[in-house]
């Protein structure tokens, strides 16, 4: 499978992980076992992570979860730098994603999944704030997901206004 083909297949299996091997190999003019053996290539290099389905927990009357976005500012050690911070908060079974920030005020972005705002702001205050390296914190929580992972989750069809375009 050439380099082209490689990214097409990573762009098809990210917009729908359903496809299979055969309607995959349609779209990429190949045969099913290359796709076969290139998508398992791929999860072996820890390219592919996970095939995951993407949730409107919106949509759910008794949605479990409160998300919050947890910006953290850290003084990095010699040698590491924001790595073993990052590390160190990446194994709380609570938080769901770190990122390095760069030109935001802080450094790294925490996304945290918790039952109650208050479970959330318990974690905040007892775990992340108490970390050796963490000098603040700045908690903010998701009311509402209108687009998630290029995903609309919420489309209007009542909007029947014209499109005008410059």
């Amino acid at each position: 499978m050439n380099k082209q083909q490689r990214i097409e297949l990573l762009r098809l299996l990210e917009e729908d992980s359903r496809l299979d091997c055969g309607q995959l190999a349609k779209l990429l003019g190949t045969t099913a076992e290359e796709v076969d053996q290139e998508i398992k290539r791929l999860v072996d290099e820890k390219v592919i992570v996970k095939f995951p389905a993407l949730i409107n927990w919106d949509r759910m009357d008794d949605n479990p979860y409160v998300t919050a976005m947890i910006d953290v500012k850290v003084t990095p050690k010699r040698d590491v730098g924001f790595d073993e911070v990052a590390e160190r908060i990446c194994r709380f079974p609570e938080v769901k994603a770190v990122y390095l920030m760069s030109g935001a005020g802080y450094d790294l972005s925490v996304v945290l999944e918790g039952k109650t705002m208050r479970e959330v702001a318990s974690f905040v205050s007892q775990k992340l704030a108490t970390l050796d390296s963490v000098i603040s914190t700045a908690t903010h929580f998701i009311l509402k997901r209108y687009k998630h992972d290029g995903i609309m989750l919420e489309e209007r069809d009542d909007d029947r206004r014209m499109v005008v375009s410059p």
